[in-house]
């Protein structure tokens, strides 16, 4: 927790590029992204898995998922990006900063998705790394949080894994797909981030080849 007295409100975050080592966010462009991104997550009956737990998708075509996105960043507290591989330059999924709460310096990673190749890889870690420091560095906010369906096992275990501490269960939190959902909410707040960025950057940058739960200090990897 922080000592220093606490603003008015924080800044918002921007619909900015953040460029790492292995992945580059761009703010979602529907008419030129929306094409890759159905690739990646529709090519496959494994990456059409993807979207189970979403509120929304698997689409039907690339018109479909190109109305969702505009959809989607219509949102006043939605930001979202396109993820893509600096090797490659082709998306491989997306991620995106939602109830952003200035007022609070609170903002929410959600509605992530990677395409199956590349999922618990440094393209994937990566990718939550670098909204994190911006919320935590760069704006100097309070709180991130990470919410999914309690019945997804795999989400859970990255947020853990990514260094986030579960809260809570939301019981019947929410009708998605014609079904209710409970949902775990994950946080990871100002005072926890030191430990937990440099656990992140020496699994990503270091060579490092042990877990990164070990590093974050969790017990699922």
């Amino acid at each position: 927790m922080t000592d220093k007295p606490f603003p008015a409100n924080w800044p918002a975050p921007e619909a900015s590029t953040h460029t790492g080592t292995f992945v580059t966010l761009t703010p979602t462009d529907a008419g030129a992204d929306a094409e890759g991104l159905f690739i990646a997550g529709h090519d496959s009956a494994v990456a059409r898995e993807l979207w189970h737990f979403l509120p929304r998708g698997p689409f039907a075509d690339v018109a479909a998922l190109r109305d969702w996105i505009h959809e989607w960043q219509a949102r006043p507290d939605v930001i979202a990006f396109t993820v893509r591989s600096r090797e490659t330059g082709k998306p491989t999924g997306m991620i995106s900063l939602m109830r952003i709460t200035p007022e609070h310096g609170a903002a929410e990673l959600g509605f992530i998705w990677q395409a199956p190749a590349v999922q618990r890889t440094k393209v994937n870690t990566e990718s939550v790394y670098l909204l994190l420091r911006h919320l935590f560095d760069d704006l100097h906010y309070r709180r991130a949080e990470w919410k999914c369906d309690d019945l997804n096992a795999r989400s859970k275990a990255a947020a853990a894994r990514l260094g986030f501490q579960f809260e809570g269960l939301f019981r019947q939190h929410m009708v998605i797909k014609g079904r209710n959902r409970d949902t775990a909410w994950f946080a990871m707040l100002d005072g926890d981030w030191p430990q937990r960025k440099a656990a992140l950057e020496r699994w990503l940058y270091s060579g490092d080849s042990g877990s990164l739960a070990s590093l974050t200090g969790t017990l699922t990897d």
